[in-house]
Parts: structure tokens; sequence; C-alpha cells
């Protein structure tokens, strides 16, 4: 079988299925990707070269103009591979770049596979949640829907799509979710484990471990999009309940989603200033961006780990701090309500700071009587969101059949599938 990834940032969501067939005789991958993407043992890695300045078009055709900009290149690419002799049997690819548009028109016997993270829609997602933010107007509102248009035509010619979760599924337009399977690329749960030794040494030599009582919270940027403003405006009242307690925050300066704020650089920036004179800024600590041995650590030693979310992409650390044993205090949002129950974790609303604060103070006060809350967690990660046990094994199995009912001859990939996946293989389903 030829497998073909294409993602400007591969390996991106693609690394555990790329990991788990790398190596295997039966199997040649290839990627497509910009000069931010990675190369992979077992995946021959084509860059295109980067999208150049032009003169802005449309505010509303503004993104798509950028992305057909960008499709040239990954066309380019396509086209080198296809002169190499490397005809994939199926191509996976996220749209959310417009890197799809030109792959059907050079592959046109390829199994098509849409990568479906979010859909763009003026109500019931990120865009109109916060109260803190104004609402679109007409001109904004046509121009999000514009935001779709390269998602639209992957999913009106692709064979089939892949979303991470149910809600991520449902923000799909109804006529195209009938296309859409829900896998998860999981998480490494053997590497996210709890570890009551654990410890980390900060650059100034302060020292962290499960013994010390930690408020911890991970995000790629600390903006709102994440709660990062919501959780800020609960520290006053935690630290001052908890006079032993450390607020550890992970995550770097930058906007990944959403806008910066108007009057300071940054977020960090804004809300340190606004809560100035009101917070032992000693207690809070800011690590950045970390290596992932030490944002496992954090992780591991963390007392009260605190996810919060707009209505929007689930993010991997979520699942990385359920599997690690941590007790997650969630935003009571959809995407969270899919994970947490509130026997595997607390849910807390996200703008009402008094009782997300005296939710993490509580969760401090009496942490032996979460216990079974960590213990839940992890377990609910194992048997759901395991990538080598669960995930990545349904996800094979799936491809198989996509590329077998296409008529490419797909022998068995050889893993060693557990009961479950066996099950589903067993009944074709």
């Amino acid at each position: 079988m030829k497998l073909l990834f294409v993602h400007n940032n591969f390996p991106a969501q693609f690394r555990n299925l790329a990991t788990a067939l790398a190596g295997d005789p039966r199997v040649q991958m290839a990627a497509i990707g910009s000069e931010t993407a990675r190369a992979m043992p077992g995946v021959s890695l084509h860059r295109y070269a980067g999208v150049a300045p032009h003169t802005p078009a449309h505010s509303f055709s503004r993104r798509f103009d950028g992305e057909t900009r960008r499709a040239e290149q990954v066309l380019y690419a396509a086209t080198r591979l296809a002169q190499d002799g490397f005809v994939p049997d199926l191509i996976l690819v996220h749209p959310g770049w417009g890197e799809n548009l030109p792959l059907r028109a050079v592959f046109p016997k390829a199994k098509l596979v849409v990568y479906c993270e979010y859909y763009y829609r003026a109500e019931g997602g990120d865009v109109g949640f916060d109260p803190e933010f104004p609402a679109l107007g007409v001109d904004g509102a046509v121009a999000l829907d514009c935001k779709n248009a390269a998602t639209l035509l992957a999913l009106a010619s692709c064979d089939a799509a892949l979303s991470p979760t149910r809600w991520q599924k449902s923000t799909f337009p109804s006529d195209f979710r009938h296309k859409i399977e829900v896998i998860h690329e999981g998480v490494d749960t053997d590497y996210f484990a709890p570890d009551p030794g654990a410890a980390l040494t900060l650059s100034d030599g302060v020292r962290l471990s499960a013994t010390d009582e930690i408020v911890t919270y991970s995000a790629r940027s600390l903006e709102p999009i994440r709660g990062f403003h919501s959780f800020m405006r609960t520290l006053p009242r935690v630290l001052e309940a908890r006079p032993k307690a450390k607020i550890v925050i992970v995550g770097d300066d930058g906007i990944s989603y959403g806008v910066p704020p108007r009057k300071h650089p940054t977020w960090k920036a804004a809300l340190l200033d606004e809560l100035r004179g009101r917070l032992d800024e000693r207690r809070v600590l800011f690590l950045g961006r970390l290596p992932y041995g030490d944002y496992r650590r954090v992780l591991q030693v963390s007392s009260a780990h605190v996810y919060l979310t707009y209505p929007f992409v689930l993010s991997w650390s979520l699942l990385e701090a359920m599997s690690a044993g941590c007790l997650v205090i969630g935003s009571d949002t959809a995407p969270v309500r899919e994970m947490i129950d509130g026997d595997n974790g607390l849910l807390a609303p996200m703008f009402d700071r008094e009782a997300l604060a005296e939710t993490i103070v509580g969760a401090l006060a009496d942490p032996e009587a979460h216990a079974i809350r960590r213990v839940r967690a992890r377990q609910f990660v194992r048997d759901h969101f395991n990538a080598r046990g669960i995930c990545t094994p349904k996800l094979i199995h799936w491809i198989e059949g996509l590329v077998g009912s296409h008529n490419v001859e797909a022998p068995g990939i050889g893993l060693a599938f557990p009961p479950q996946v066996e099950a589903l293989r067993a009944s074709g389903r």
C-alpha cells in the first residue's frame, strides 16, 4: 500500500499512524508539507516553497486566495512525486490550508481522506461564545463562512473523512457527516503515566514535586480561546485560600487562535497588568514552552490541572493530563464534556471566576476525596484513547477497508490488534 500524507506542519495529527507503519515493507509512505514540516523515519518528505507575499484580495476571499497559492506549491510537489513513480493508493490530507485542492487532479485514482478538525460557524462554536468579545457583524459572519471554502471543496470531493471527536464532527454540515468517521489519533498512555516520585527543578533552582501543592495549566499559547484570562482571574482567590500553593503555567506568549489584546503585546502582559497588586507573582511560575519530558513532569507533579476551552478543537493536553493521572478541572463546554463526566474529573463554568476558583480551592483542600477521579481519568484514556493499543490499530483497519474497497491489493499490515479492534475487523464494521 502506498500512503501519502499532506499537511503543512507534518507529521502533526498523522504522527502516530506514520510511526506505526514505518518499517513495514508492504507500506510505502510519502508526505508533502511546508518548510515547517519535519522528517520522520520511513516517510519520504517533500517540502514545498513558502507562499510569497501578495497584494491582498477582497476580505471575503483573502484566506481562500492564500490557500490557492499554497495549493499551487502542493501541485508542483505532487506532480514531482507522480513523475518519480509514487502514485498513492490513499491520501490523508488536512484541508485547513488549501493543500487538498490539487490532489484529486494529480492522483485521480487514489482514495482521498480528509481530516476534519473544525468547521467555522457564527453560532455554536468559538465565535460569539465569550461575552468579553463582541459578536460578529454581518461582514464578519460572511468572512467566517468563506473560511470554510477549501474544507467544503475537500468534503465534496473526498471518498471519506476523519474527525478526532464526536463534537468536532458535529460542527460540520449535516449533509457531509455521513462521510466522517470518528477516530482520535490517541495519546501515548505509557509515556503519560502517573509517577508519585516525579520532580522538576527549574532554571532558578526551584524544585517542584508531587508532595507540593501545585495548580497546573497548559496551552500552546496563553490566550482567551483556551481560557487563560478566566484562569488568571481565579488566582488571587486561589492563592489567598491556599497559602502554600504554587501556580505553574506552561505555554508561550504568542497567539495561536483569536485576536491579540488591544493595549498590550501579549495576553500574559495584559492579565498581569490587570491583576497587579492582587497577585503574588512569586508563586505564579510561567515556564513557557517546555521539552516534552519536562512537560510530562509538570503533569505528574500536579495537584489540580485546569483545562479550559471555548467550544473549539480539543487539545491533546487534556487527554495527556488525564492519562498522567491528573485531577482535571475542565470548563463546562461541549468538547470537554465529551471527555469528563464528573466521575473522572471536575467541570466548572468557564466565565464564573468565583465558581471556578472555589472548585480549584476545594480540590486542593481535600485531595483524598478526589483520588478516585484520578484513577478513573487514566483508565478512561487507556480504554478509549490509547494510541498504540486502540486508536492507531482502529485507524489502520479503517484505512485497509477503504483501500480494499478501491480494488487495490492491500495485505494486512500485520499489527497485533487488541480484542476490541479484532472484533471490529471480524465484523467488517
